[in-house]
C-alpha cells in the first residue's frame, strides 16, 4: 500500500488562533482553528486519505478494507487504533484540565483514558504552562481551591521554548498556556475533565461546562516526575539527526531534524506517522515522490520496507 497524505480534521475550539490556517496550510472556511487532528482514527474527528486509490476515505476506512495487519504486530493487542496525533494553536490559555486513565475511563466514558506528549513546536517569548503542582496537597485542599478560585496558587507554571517536550501521564493537572503551538501525541480519546476555565463562556453564551466531581476522582496531587526535556540525546545519522522525544507503551516519538537526507525503514511491527513541522523534503519510496511541506502528514502501513526523505526540514516521527 502506498504512502498515505492526510487531511486532518479541523477543530475551532474558543481558544485557538489562525496560524494553522496561515502558517500550516490547513484549507478551512473556520474563522480559528485551534487543533488539526493529523492521524486520527477518533469517532470525532478522523483523518481522510487526499491521494491515490483510497482519496475520499477516512482512515478507519481503509485499514477496515486493508486489515489490522498494516498497523503492525505491535498495535495487535490494541482494540482500537491506539494514537491521536494533533497540531494545536494556543492563541490564548486552554482550560486547566485533566485525563483519566484507562481503567477509568473504560468504566466511566467507554474509552481510552489518555495518557500524551507534548511537543514545543513554537511559542511567544515569555510563553508558560501549568503542569503538575508546586507540591503535594490534599484532596479537601483541591476540592476548597476549585471553590474559592485559588487553584492557580498551587500550580506548577513553568516557562518554555521551542523544542522542549512535556510528558503528560494521565492524572496530571495540566493547562497549554497562551501563545504555544504544540503537537501533541496521545492516546486515541477525546475524554477531558475540565478543572477551571477563567470565567469564560462558549458560544452559547454560557459558561462551558466543567467536569469538577470526575476530576477528584483522577488527578494526581502532586509534583510531576518527568523531566521536560526529550528522553534521548540528540544523534548524529547520515544526512539528519534524529532525537527520541518519549516513548511508552502507546506511542515512540522521534525528531527528524533533516539537513540533506534520512533513510528509513518501516519493519513489520509498526506503521509510521510522519507530520511535518519545518521546510520541505520529499519522501521517495517504491511508488514515487511525494512533496511535504510544513503542516502535512503521511501514513506508512507497517511493513512497507525503505523509504528515503531529501530536503531541508523537521519532520516527527511517530510509531507504536
Amino acid at each position: 500500500m502506498y504512502p498515505m497524505k492526510l487531511t486532518a480534521a479541523l477543530k475551532d475550539y474558543l481558544w485557538g488562533g489562525t496560524k494553522l490556517k496561515t502558517e500550516y496550510n490547513k484549507k478551512s472556511d473556520l474563522e480559528k482553528v485551534a487543533e488539526s487532528w493529523e492521524l486520527s482514527c477518533h469517532k470525532d474527528g478522523p483523518s481522510t486519505v487526499a491521494n491515490g486509490e483510497f482519496a475520499g476515505m477516512t482512515l478507519p476506512q481503509v485499514i477496515e478494507k486493508q486489515g489490522k495487519e498494516i498497523l503492525g504486530s505491535d498495535c495487535q493487542h490494541f482494540e482500537d487504533f491506539p494514537i491521536l496525533i494533533k497540531l494545536l494553536d494556543a492563541k490564548d490559555n486552554l482550560s486547566v484540565q485533566v485525563h483519566p486513565d484507562n481503567d477509568y475511563a473504560r468504566r466511566v466514558e467507554g474509552e481510552y483514558g489518555k495518557t500524551e506528549m507534548w511537543y514545543i513546536v513554537d511559542c511567544e517569548e515569555g510563553a508558560s504552562l501549568l503542569y503538575g503542582f508546586k507540591n503535594e496537597i490534599s484532596t479537601e485542599e483541591f476540592k476548597r481551591r476549585i471553590q474559592d478560585n485559588t487553584l492557580l496558587d498551587v500550580v506548577n507554571s513553568v516557562p518554555v521554548k521551542k523544542g522542549d517536550m512535556f510528558f503528560i501521564d494521565a492524572g496530571t493537572l495540566h493547562a497549554i498556556g497562551k501563545g504555544i503551538l504544540i503537537a501533541e501525541i496521545q492516546q486515541n480519546s477525546n475524554t477531558t475533565y475540565r478543572i477551571y476555565d477563567f470565567g469564560r463562556v462558549g458560544a452559547d453564551g454560557k459558561p462551558r461546562e466543567l467536569h469538577v466531581d470526575k476530576a477528584i476522582d483522577v488527578t494526581k496531587l502532586a509534583p510531576p516526575t518527568r523531566d521536560t526535556k526529550p528522553q534521548g540525546e540528540p544523534q548524529q545519522m547520515d544526512g539528519y539527526v534524529s532525537t527520541l522525544l518519549s516513548t511508552c507503551e502507546y506511542f515512540t516519538v522521534h525528531v527528524l531534524d533533516i539537513a540533506s537526507k534520512a533513510e528509513l525503514d518501516v519493519d513489520e511491527k509498526s506503521f509510521h506517522s510522519l507530520l511535518c513541522l519545518e521546510g520541505e523534503v520529499t519522501l521517495a519510496s517504491s511508488h514515487g515522490d511525494m512533496k511535504l511541506a510544513k503542516g502535512d502528514s503521511v501514513f506508512l502501513q507497517a511493513n512497507y520496507g525503505s523509504y528515503t526523505l531529501t530536503g531541508a526540514g523537521k519532520v516527527v516521527l511517530t510509531t507504536v
